[in-house]
């Protein structure tokens, strides 16, 4: 919620609302006097409302009253981007009021509205309208599935192709690219996966059909990924015009490959000039996370800043200096010392490490890490996902 004043505009975080009750008649001009008047100098210069207003940390403050029966009673609404704890002391500084112009009064606080969680509530609610609009809408019927999955069924027949019958799926004479396999099976397997360019070589020798195909469409040979494919694959460089060949994984076979392999498998295709005769070796596997103990504080801190996009900077002792936006946490890193551990839910970035290496912040805690980031040595990184809170 943005607010425009006379001086600036600037972006509520909070609103303080309090209720007054006063001892006689009075008027708004009174009751400003006393909110400046009363709470002036009691926290310093930089919790002073006059100069908080001056700089665009608070808006303008509202004043609601009616009087009758020679008492006045009415609402005080101060709109702050301070932080929370900066906030408190302005709303209870608020409460100490006991006297408006000659009269006696008494100021309660009614509550603090936090301005974004409100808006987080109709963010998420108009989120969920949107994502059951989206699924309804995206839904087919049960006559869009019935048509596809008959579709499907009409199309899965194996054909025959050249006057060697070759099997072949029912998309190769449209195609422009075509895909050479060994067998029947293979073309089957390839059709299961909404493959259908496809011709089998059926033996090791090479087909007339599969030589003059090479020369009129472009081809890439899929190959298994064992001996025999290394053979077939030898035959063919030497008597068709195949441009590129992709292999089953090592020791597999294309009809036993699922689609995600047989799609690898196309996209990792080389020129045939380029083959070397040997099969892939099978994917590493990516690395496992290395799970990273951290004290109790900063563990509970971490569940608590999940999905806020909010950071919390520790002391040494893991009591709170303060809790504010990621927005604004490099900036307030660079001007602040004492901090040992931040957490926050964002990701780590480069900006942040430099940051904290150069204020000798001890341990960063965050949702993710960016992939560029160059770790500093006196700076632990640890991400939710491999934080453990320390038995």
């Amino acid at each position: 919620m943005l607010l425009t004043g006379t001086s600036q505009t600037f972006t509520i975080k909070y609103v303080i609302h309090a209720r007054f009750e006063i001892e006689g008649v009075v008027e708004k001009p009174d009751v400003i006097g006393a909110v400046f008047g009363q709470t002036e100098g009691l926290f310093g210069p930089e919790l002073d409302l006059r100069e908080l207003q001056k700089t665009g940390r608070i808006g303008r403050i509202e004043i609601d009253l009616h009087s009758k029966n020679d008492k006045t009673t009415g609402s005080i609404t101060i709109p702050t981007s301070l932080d929370r704890v900066s906030t408190a002391l302005i709303a209870a500084s608020i409460e100490s009021i006991n006297r408006v112009g000659p009269c006696s009064a008494k100021v309660s606080l009614e509550k603090i509205e936090d301005i974004r969680e409100a808006r987080r509530k109709i963010i998420i609610d108009r989120a969920k309208e949107i994502l059951h609009k989206w699924t309804i809408e995206s839904l087919p019927s049960v006559d869009e599935v019935y048509k596809e999955i008959s579709d499907t069924m009409k199309i899965g027949k194996v054909e025959k192709y050249g006057p060697e019958d070759l099997p072949a799926g029912p998309g190769l004479e449209s195609a422009k690219d075509i895909i050479v396999v060994e067998g029947r099976a293979d073309i089957i397997n390839l059709m299961r996966c909404g493959i259908f360019n496809t011709v089998a070589l059926e033996g090791a020798k090479v087909p007339e059909s599969i030589k003059k195909l090479s020369k009129e469409k472009t081809a890439t040979a899929l190959l298994d990924g064992d001996r025999g494919g290394d053979l077939i694959l030898k035959e063919l460089q030497q008597v068709t015009n195949v441009k590129f060949v992709g292999r089953a994984p090592r020791g597999k076979e294309i009809e036993e490959c699922n689609c995600k392999e047989i799609t690898e498998a196309i996209e990792n295709k080389v020129p045939i000039s380029e083959a070397s005769g040997k099969p892939p070796s099978k994917k590493p596997e990516p690395p496992q996370h290395i799970k990273v103990e951290v004290p109790e504080p900063v563990g509970n801190a971490a569940k608590a800043l999940l999905g806020t996009l909010e950071a919390v900077l520790l002391t040494e002792k893991f009591e709170l200096i303060e809790r504010l936006p990621v927005s604004q946490l490099a900036e307030k890193l660079q001007q602040i010392g004492g901090v040992d551990t931040v957490v926050f839910d964002g990701i780590i970035t480069q900006r942040i490490v430099d940051i904290a290496g150069e204020k000798n912040i001890r341990r960063i805690v965050a949702s993710r890490i960016s992939e560029a980031v160059k770790p500093a040595l006196n700076v632990e990184l640890v991400t939710f996902q491999d934080a453990i809170v320390q038995a």
